[in-house]
């Protein structure tokens, strides 16, 4: 989904990531160590709130949903965001491909978005979360 264009272009796609989850640290690190990934901008969200909010999001979103900007500075988030990054990763170009291809990134982003919701509410119910802004992405979201 594409959420709201950046003023600025950039040739760099830019990917937002929770990195004070241990799936989404695993997750991330397994894309990072892919051909490809150098050409991204990695941001951890848990480390770098001020970085974030200059880019225009809020920390409470990007700590609720996967977001990754396009090199045309377009924001897309959940299953939109993660078939922009595989666009970059060669061997994760064919699996968006397909899920564009199929009409099934809003399905897929459903179940993305129940996945997300959980995660981050059992993140922060865990005492793991000590970002006031995810805590109040949770409080927000029930």
């Amino acid at each position: 989904m594409n959420v709201r264009p950046t003023e600025a272009s950039t040739d760099r796609a830019i990917v937002l990531f929770d990195g004070g989850c241990p799936l989404c640290r695993r997750e991330i690190a397994h894309y990072r160590g892919l051909k490809g990934s150098a050409a991204l901008d990695w941001i951890d969200v848990s480390r770098s709130t001020e970085r974030v909010e200059a880019l225009g999001i809020p920390v409470a979103d990007a700590m609720a949903r996967f977001h990754v900007r396009d090199a045309s500075g377009h924001w897309h988030t959940g299953a939109w965001g993660f078939a922009v990054l595989w666009d970059h990763l060669p061997g994760y170009r064919l699996a968006s491909r397909l899920l564009r291809g199929l009409h099934l990134l809003p399905l897929v982003d459903r179940a993305y978005t129940l996945f997300a919701a959980w995660r981050l509410r059992r993140r922060c119910e865990s005492g793991t979360c000590s970002n006031p802004a995810a805590t109040s992405a949770v409080s927000s979201k029930e």
